[in-house]
């Protein structure tokens, strides 16, 4: 992890609980000026610790009704040309047919090197999007299982939010002093 200052840390958390709070605010929240806390912010912003400020919506009241976490094998023996296409492809993929797709990366575990995050309006969108992966030329499409979740079951464990992972981030220590 890169060392960042304590006040650098402090504005990445809070920014995480809440994109939308203003230089002022979090300034008046921190005990430190407003300029300090802009001059942070630009800075933060200049060297990439932020990929954009959003909003976590309620899934399901958009109208989504599946969350799924879909795992890929790539097929063996795949040189590096080709590992390059299929990864082109499945950009492609994910851009022009999926846009409910979130997140696809690389990694190990389970005997998977790759998984996919989705969300889907009922379970034929979730078919759709695993049949249109199933042409893929440079997976092992007999390696390809999800694990899905309801977004309409009244029972839930832990919302996806970031402000546990902020209040993670401002326990780990240590952190430079201003």
């Amino acid at each position: 992890m890169v060392s960042l200052k304590d006040n650098e840390v402090k504005i990445i958390a809070e920014l995480m609980k809440n994109s939308r709070r203003s230089d002022r605010e979090l300034a008046r929240a921190l005990k430190i000026s407003q300029p300090t806390v802009t001059r942070i912010r630009r800075k933060l912003e200049t060297e990439g610790f932020f990929r954009e400020f959003t909003v976590i919506p309620n899934f399901n009241k958009l109208g989504y009704s599946i969350f799924a976490l879909t795992f890929f094998k790539w097929k063996e023996g795949l040189g590096k040309d080709k590992m390059e296409e299929g990864r082109k492809w499945g950009l492609e993929q994910a851009s022009s047919v999926a846009p409910n797709v979130v997140l696809i990366e690389r990694g190990l575990g389970l005997g998977y090197d790759s998984f996919m995050a989705s969300f889907h309006k009922d379970y034929s969108s979730y078919t759709e999007l695993i049949s249109r992966i199933k042409t893929s030329p440079y997976l092992d499409t007999s390696r390809i299982e999800s694990f899905i979740v309801n977004l309409e079951d009244n029972i839930h464990y832990r919302y996806l939010t970031f402000s546990t992972l902020a209040e993670h981030l401002l326990a780990m220590k240590p952190h430079k002093k201003e």
